[in-house]
């Protein structure tokens, strides 16, 4: 019987059902899956002297033995003995468990042994003994507790002895030889079986850069997919918006301009948008969004606007309603969430459907079955990465097939745009309002919190408002920090003059809402609260965010809360109170004090978190890398997305000879491609 690459694992030897589904959860459901299951590191598996070995050091001694191998059994458990003679120094070397050793072995045999070296007693703590023929590295595979490295490796090498030379090239000849790639089947051996370092290196470069190509090549067709959805360009009224521009409060920046000119040449195109709007917070995304719905508008179609959250839906509701009234625009906005009467939900339905509504802002309340639209010709997502695909499509499938405008607050580094954004087109504002004042962030110990203190009371002084954010609601034994409620009596007692609000997520909704109403209204001067404010309301008068315990919060987030603050035109502050324990913690911090440019603090974090934990695995869309390291290897994976982007924009390349292995396993895969959201 022939195999092909395509069969399941279960069709080679020693794999059952047992061992089939615990290969599964490894990802690894066919023989393609198996020789494509790279090492993740090796072990140096060259002898050297004890004398050029370090104290813990894990290495291989290559020597004579000079003693008889001895058993000594404690009951279940063995200790194998045996001396080792190097180049005239005798080491003792230990197996533990592992008494057939001592059957394999004999006094005058040469053998080499691989382990943890104890430079004090001259002693080697043996992991196992290395055969003759051995290549000098040995691959160490991701396993788990069903199925061991040592498995993988048999499983690996069985597959290879069947298929050696027949594997077909993803990656085309012409970026083989121009970036000095290995032919598929080089790269499979010489990173599964590498004779030396060399090898293993060029092997995962290969590995790397066909893996960073592929997901780029998906991406690509993903994108072209979604662009030929049944786009309709927006005939927009310029003169109309130029009008809004004009009528504006204030003169948009040069970045809030770049960016208007984008998505309106995206509306007026042929085609469907699919756009990612990143800017700080801060920044003026929301007039850009509104600019964006106005053309929409004066197109004859209507827009919506999704937030995550009721409050936010308000806000936004009231800005777009204000925004459109000082201009002079006679337009209807009107709020649509879960919180409305039946009867004003009735109502808000019923004029959705007759057009008689021109801009609608809302929750998931907008995706709801009952939920149709006249004419929808932009959809305006705030906060991407806390909307799924199915709530995007959701709006498409009512027939109308939008033009999709995602916003986030959260800067995005270079490397995330690329992997979880690399389906959309990616607008950035970068630069902030003239005249707005940076933020001065500080850090204090917790013995210093006293003039943390001193200065919410002198900012509450001139008039201004204070968050106080802590991690906790209630006491933990395990964690030595502030909880929400203690730090909000304490307060209580401290700022006797001043009314301090407590939020935190176990309260009603209703609660919350009424909460941040007076918070905005200056009710309430000291918003205690923990970090259900990093989203929130637009309070110009807040001067000062104090966030305690601040070591126990990720870089994006603390970059968050201190947004809340700086809206106004009075000069804010960020206070950080923390003793951090690990230099992670204080990097962390002086980051954050070094910089408010949320784009470097980004890319600070990607660093020191690593890829897959930046936004958390579930809200970035992270993809996971089997071999390359989208950080450490972001100029091959731009180069990956450059070249990607550039064979799909050729026209008649998926007839092309050179590429038919690749057109061939995207047809195979592109229907189980997650859509990373």
């Amino acid at each position: 019987m022939s195999l092909a690459l395509t069969d399941s694992v279960a069709t080679l030897k020693g794999v059952g059902q047992k061992r089939q589904d615990a290969l599964r959860e490894l990802g690894i459901f066919t023989i393609e899956d198996l020789l494509t299951y790279y090492p993740f590191r090796y072990e140096d598996l060259g002898a050297r002297l004890p004398s050029e070995t370090l104290d813990g050091e894990k290495v291989t001694f290559k020597g004579i033995v000079s003693t008889p191998a001895i058993v000594r059994r404690y009951g279940k458990r063995s200790q194998t003995v045996l001396g080792l003679l190097i180049d005239r120094e005798n080491i003792r070397v230990t197996f533990f468990n592992q008494p057939w050793v001592a059957k394999n072995i004999e006094v005058g045999q040469e053998v080499a042994v691989y382990g943890t070296y104890n430079a004090a007693k001259a002693a080697l703590t043996a992991i196992k003994l290395v055969p003759a023929s051995t290549n000098v590295l040995d691959p160490i595979y991701p396993a788990t507790k069903s199925v061991k490295a040592k498995t993988i490796a048999d499983l690996i090498e069985q597959a290879w002895g069947l298929f050696r030379g027949q594997l077909p090239n993803l990656v085309p000849s012409t970026l083989r030889e121009k970036y000095r790639l290995l032919d598929k089947n080089q790269q499979v051996e010489w990173t599964h079986f590498p004779k030396d370092s060399a090898e293993a290196k060029a092997g995962r470069r290969s590995a790397a850069f066909e893996e960073f190509f592929i997901f780029q090549m998906r991406l690509q067709l993903l994108k072209q997919a979604d662009q030929s959805f049944g786009g309709q360009p927006l005939q927009y009224q310029q003169a109309a918006v130029d009008q809004l521009i004009q009528a504006l409060p204030y003169q948009l920046t040069a970045a809030q301009d770049r960016v208007v000119g984008e998505i309106l040449a995206d509306q007026a195109a042929p085609r469907h948008m699919n756009r990612l709007l990143q800017g700080d917070v801060g920044s003026g995304k929301t007039v850009v969004a509104s600019i964006a719905m106005y053309a929409a508008v004066t197109a004859g179609c209507q827009a919506a606007m999704m937030a995550p959250t009721e409050i936010l839906a308000q806000q936004h509701a009231k800005s777009l309603a204000k925004l459109f009234d000082q201009a002079g625009i006679d337009l209807r906005v009107e709020l649509l969430t879960s919180g409305l009467k039946a009867s004003q939900r009735r109502q808000i339905l019923a004029d959705l459907e007759a057009g008689e509504i021109d801009i609608v802002v809302g929750t998931h309340a907008l995706v709801q079955d009952d939920v149709f639209f006249h004419h929808l010709g932009l959809a305006v997502i705030d906060e991407q990465h806390r909307f799924g695909v199915k709530q995007r499509s959701k709006l498409r499938e009512g027939g109308m097939n939008p033009d999709i405008l995602a916003m986030t607050a959260t800067p995005i580094p270079r490397t995330l745009s690329i992997t979880a954004y690399g389906e959309m087109e990616v607008s950035i504002i970068d630069e902030l309002p003239a005249g707005r004042k940076q933020i001065i962030t500080s850090q204090l110990s917790e013995r210093q919190f006293d003039q943390a203190l001193a200065l919410v009371k002198a900012e509450l002084a001139k008039g201004a408002q204070a968050y106080v954010v802590t991690p906790l609601i209630e006491e933990s034994e395990t964690l030595d920090v502030r909880n929400v409620t203690e730090v909000y009596q304490s307060l209580q007692a401290d700022l006797p003059d001043y009314t301090v609000g407590l939020l935190h997520g176990r309260l009603p909704k209703e609660d919350k809402d009424t909460l941040m109403q007076g918070f905005k209204e200056n009710q309430i001067q000291v918003l205690v609260a923990t970090t259900v404010v990093e989203v929130g309301v637009d309070v110009p008068n807040a001067s000062i965010m104090l966030i305690l315990d601040a070591d126990r919060f990720g870089l994006a987030q603390l970059h968050q809360l201190r947004g809340r603050v700086g809206r106004g035109d009075r000069q804010s502050y960020t206070v950080l109170v923390a003793d951090p324990k690990t230099e992670y913690g204080k990097e962390r911090l002086n980051a954050l004090v070094e910089t408010t440019d949320g784009f470097e603090l980004a890319q600070k974090d990607l660093e020191l978190r690593g890829a897959g934990d930046i936004l958390g695995t579930k809200q970035s869309g992270m993809p996971e890398f089997q071999v390359g390291d989208p950080v450490k290897d972001l100029t091959m994976l731009t180069i990956a997305q450059q070249e990607a982007l550039a064979l799909v924009r050729q026209s008649g390349w998926d007839q092309e000879e050179d590429n038919q292995a690749l057109v061939a396993y995207l047809s195979q895969t592109m229907a189980q491609f997650r859509h990373f959201d």
